[in-house]
């Protein structure tokens, strides 16, 4: 593993196995046992990850890592160095220099002669100093000089998840930052990687047609010229098709660019098909030259939260309701919360045959700055109902002190703000060049539909994911749903009937709320933005569901006027 870098190979093997922190703590060792690999990376972080980091370095600042990416190392790395498996992970979160020590001590611990280096640059807190933690998002090229020098094992703080990928293929097939479309190329096959087994059938639309209890992670065979195939290794669970290439292809996107610090990728240009068994082949994507400036999450303590939820069982399920906000708002006359919001959630049913089934919830939730007025104030009002309010008062819990909640906010800064610079293990600091290529990011056109069925047909009422698919997910405090079909026939009548009027219609929700809708023909899809439905965003758990995951499994479930031959 300490030899220097290899001539580049004709195909790059890089598998994942992270897609978050917690994700399967095997997955290291099921990916370096089940085939050949050159690269194994692991995507530990997200906007709430780095939150949590951030309380966890305010009680030791040596912490602010992903602890468990040591423990997964403690039984792989042996086994890494012995396959010559090279492993890039972004698990050093707010401290990619501590966990890159921690590495080191591990391998001396373990009598492997293994280089550890790191990436830094990305935290920019000295710059705002009222977060709790503000990172950059860096490209791949720190990573590549890391990997250029010789390195066995590669730690960052906050990368882009595709730099993961683009990272490894620059130092092995020498690219430059001009090659953009080669970038791109490997920054669609990161983004399909990320989130390890969303793309091999977890999470997918279609789940129950090819029916998986544990599917296995995957792996990009990656090309010098930027193309690459998608597949798994050769016995594990799950699959890798088309349609579940396309559902994490939209995942957390937005329109037609997708936007990093070393290339813009155009998803309009992303052609995929079906290689075999469990393989999909992606090519024909072009990159034009990054913005100029780099996205920075910001995450700060938005204040404190509380909640509780009330039990109304049988009848006058309204009335009952009605009754414990009247009671509730009185006891919050003399000190009512900064943020009141009520929630009635109708899962009764006439007539149900146990009493769950015949119970609707209604939730409370309160923010405010003062702890106080979340904490007794709300817990000592809810209390006090117990023998005075509705018939059948009880609660799912009792409401507690009262937690911090966060907020996540992004800002742009120019590239030369930033000081990327790669570490190696013997300390040499060799810095990272901003990009000098720029292009001002803008929407791209509208590309041309296809035209719409050509003659009326009898149509049924049925549920939308008869006919397509969907994922959805969060950015921030904005969503984006992805819906896609899987025949040129759906998708003339996909392209014509989910306008946003209609898209608004079947979700409420956004009503009130802008939606931008992208079309990509290349994948048959359409990509919905809802800016604002998360509030500030996943920490602040604004909503039901904070990180908009079912989004799209409702918008599924919702019924439209289908043609029956679709059906």
């Amino acid at each position: 593993m300490t030899s220097p870098t290899p001539p580049a190979g004709p195909v790059l093997r890089i598998g994942n196995a992270s897609g978050f922190y917690g994700d399967r703590f095997d997955a290291m060792r099921e990916m370096l046992t089940g085939g050949e690999l050159d690269v194994l990376t692991g995507d530990y972080l997200a906007e709430l990850t780095m939150l949590i980091l951030g309380r966890d370095r305010l009680k030791d600042p040596g912490a602010g890592y992903a602890r468990t990416f040591l423990r997964q190392l403690e039984e792989c790395l042996g086994l890494a160095h012995e396959r010559g498996v090279r492993i890039v992970a972004n698990a050093g979160g707010l401290n990619p220099a501590g966990l890159a020590d921690a590495v080191t001590r591990l391998a001396d611990r373990l009598g492997l002669p293994v280089r550890v280096a790191h990436v830094e640059g990305d935290d920019l807190k000295d710059r705002y100093p009222d977060s709790l933690a503000a990172h950059a998002y860096l490209g791949g090229f720190g990573i590549a000089a890391c990997l250029s020098e010789g390195a066995d094992v590669v730690v960052t703080g906050r990368v882009t998840d595709a730099a993961l990928v683009t990272g490894p293929a620059t130092a092995h097939f020498g690219w430059g930052p001009g090659d953009h479309d080669r970038l791109a190329g490997a920054v669609i096959a990161g983004h399909v990687l990320e989130c390890g087994a969303q793309a091999t059938g977890g999470n997918y639309a279609f789940f129950d047609e090819r029916g998986t209890t544990r599917p296995g992670f995957p792996l990009a065979e990656l090309h010098e010229d930027g193309t690459c195939v998608i597949t798994k290794h050769p016995g594990t669970g799950g699959l890798v098709d088309v349609g579940t290439v396309t559902a994490q292809l939209l995942y957390e996107t937005g329109g037609a660019r997708y936007a990093g610090p070393d290339v813009t990728a155009r998803l309009d240009t992303v052609r995929l098909t079906q290689d075999g068994p469990d393989r999909v082949r992606i090519e024909g994507v072009r990159g034009e030259a990054p913005p100029p400036t780099l996205k920075v999450g910001l995450n700060r303590l938005g204040g404190f939260r509380n909640e509780v939820v009330f039990v109304l069982t049988g009848l006058e399920i309204e009335a009952k309701a009605a009754l414990v906000r009247r009671q509730m708002s009185e006891a919050f006359a003399k000190s009512r919360p900064a943020e009141v919001r009520w929630d009635l959630v109708r899962t009764d049913r006439p007539d149900a045959p146990t009493e769950e089934t015949a119970s609707a919830l209604l939730r409370l939730v309160v923010r405010d700055p003062d702890q106080e007025k979340v904490g007794r104030v709300l817990s000592g009002a809810a209390v006090e109902l117990a023998l005075a309010s509705y018939p059948g008062f009880h609660v799912l819990s009792p409401p507690g002190k009262g937690t911090p909640y966060g907020v996540f906010e992004d800002v742009y800064v120019p590239h030369g703000a930033v000081d990327h610079v790669a570490v190696l293990h013997d300390g040499r600091r060799i810095p990272v060049p901003p990009a000098h290529d720029t292009l001002v990011l803008e929407d791209a056109p509208q590309p041309p539909l296809p035209g719409p069925p050509l003659a009326a047909e009898p149509t049924r009422r049925a549920p939308l994911g008869l006919v397509a698919g969907a994922r959805s997910g969060d950015k921030g405090g904005n969503a984006n749903v992805g819906v896609w079909v899987r025949s040129e026939e759906a998708w003339r009548w996909l392209a014509h009937e989910l306008t946003v009027e209609r898209f608004q219609e079947l979700i409420p929700e956004s009503r009130q709320l802008k939606v931008t809708r992208h079309p990509l023909p290349g994948l048959r899809a359409l990509n919905f933005v809802v800016e604002g439905i998360l509030g500030e965003g996943v920490a602040a758990q604004h909503r039901f569901d904070p990180q908009a995951k079912a989004l799209g499994e409702w918008l599924r479930s919702r019924h439209l006027d289908i043609p029956e031959s679709l059906l």
